[in-house]
């Protein structure tokens, strides 16, 4: 088995590029929406058949982690992701876009769950809450990723050469840490689930619990859906900036949920999970609201920066919860994930049908409505082995991201 360290370090590669994969992705829709000649609605029911795709991913990923453990399928995922990255962008036709976003996302279905399945095993083999740093490495890819957008489109760089490079950069830090993932032997010890004390715990009640934790999720992702597929669009459109400016806005977001990441852990220590999640989910609403009334582009930035710093912490909080509900499994695991990228398939679609019926503006009354409604059932995320966890942060234990 890999050490610690190694084992840390490729999934926090993995999450890294997951979020250049996608951060890439969403900057340049409006450039697609351009070359194809789409409709705004149109691109909502395009944009769903990655969510498709991702949903058709996770449904075929309990069993392959099953079969080979969930490092190996975290890693053929995110290569994947990597390799078929150049399909969307260069995809000539409607409905060519559409087969290409098909297949993109079944990718990134495969490395989302994988990817935080090993995460919840990682932190579990460290000992302390660390879900929200494996997310904070994912904003800083998806930071980095609309920064090298932003630098692309300004330079008026075609979508071919940004390709090239993105793809490549991207395999190469996958092959980099493959032998840390390639060569992992599982240890059941560290899985998804918690151990139940006092014997099997009761179907109805791990039912229950998993089924709360999955509405979290979809409303969590919705509202981060939203905002990555929307929020660049939504300053063009509102505001009549350029797609370099969109491209900063989208990045400001970004920023704001890397920030608010890597500080999640140490506040979720303090004051417990149920804490992040519904003071987050306030101040998001707080932000997105913001975003609506805005007219002018410094005071969106400020909205989006607040949505994003509220929404950071929470979704990480609600993987861990899952991740250790006791009796679990790594197929439920699977399916709270499952539940969340339900809310991808549908949150960007629906954005964009509503803004034929409305307008993009008003259509961001949805997330706002998805993050006041997790605010309110916060209380889910209070759970079994995260405690434990939280104990030990409190008493002093080391930064576990620099062990």
């Amino acid at each position: 088995m890999t050490s610690l360290k190694w084992s840390r370090t490729a999934v926090f590669v993995v999450f890294a590029v997951f979020g250049l994969c996608i951060s890439t992705w969403a900057v340049h829709i409006p450039s697609v929406q351009e070359r194809t000649g789409v409709s705004t609605g149109t691109l909502g029911t395009l944009l769903l058949m990655h969510g498709a795709g991702a949903l058709v991913g996770m449904q075929a990923c309990g069993p392959l982690i099953n079969r080979w453990g969930s490092a190996r399928v975290a890693l053929v995922g995110v290569a994947a992701m990597a390799a078929t990255l150049a399909l969307p962008l260069n995809a000539p036709t409607p409905p060519m876009l559409g087969a290409a976003l098909l297949i993109f996302g079944g990718a990134t279905g495969i490395t989302d769950v994988a990817m935080n399945a090993r995460a919840v095993a990682v932190e579990k083999r460290v000992g302390t809450p660390i879900m929200s740093a494996f997310h904070a490495v994912f904003s800083v890819g998806s930071v980095v990723g609309s920064l090298i957008g932003a630098g692309t489109l300004a330079a008026e760089w075609s979508l071919p050469s940004t390709t090239v490079v993105m793809s490549g950069g991207c395999l190469l830090l996958v092959l980099i840490v493959a032998p840390n993932l390639l060569f992992v032997r599982e240890d059941p010890r560290t899985g998804v689930g918690a151990i139940a004390e006092g014997g099997p715990v009761p179907a109805t009640s791990k039912r229950r619990r998993l089924v709360l934790l999955g509405a979290l999720a979809f409303l969590l992702l919705l509202s981060e859906g939203c905002a990555m597929d929307w929020s660049s669009l939504h300053a063009q459109e509102r505001l009549a900036v350029s797609n370099s400016l969109g491209a900063l806005v989208f990045g400001g977001f970004v920023t704001a949920m890397t920030v608010g990441r890597f500080t999640a852990d140490l506040v979720s220590g303090r004051k417990g999970p149920v804490w992040v999640v519904r003071y987050g989910g306030a101040a998001a609403v707080l932000g997105i609201g913001i975003v609506i009334v805005s007219p002018v582009l410094p005071l969106t930035m400020v909205g989006w920066v607040i949505f994003g710093l509220g929404l950071s912490g929470t979704l990480p909080q609600v993987f861990t919860a899952a991740g250790n509900v006791a009796g679990a499994t790594g197929t439920d695991f699977s399916r709270v994930v499952g539940c969340g990228y339900v809310a991808l398939l549908a949150g960007p679609a629906l954005i964009g049908w509503l803004s034929e019926l409305v307008t993009l503006n008003l259509a961001l009354l949805l997330p706002l409505v998805a993050v006041a409604m997790a605010a309110l059932g916060a209380r889910a995320v209070g759970s079994d082995e995260a405690p434990a966890m939280t104990a030990k942060l409190r008493s002093g234990s080391s930064d576990p991201c620099t062990k």
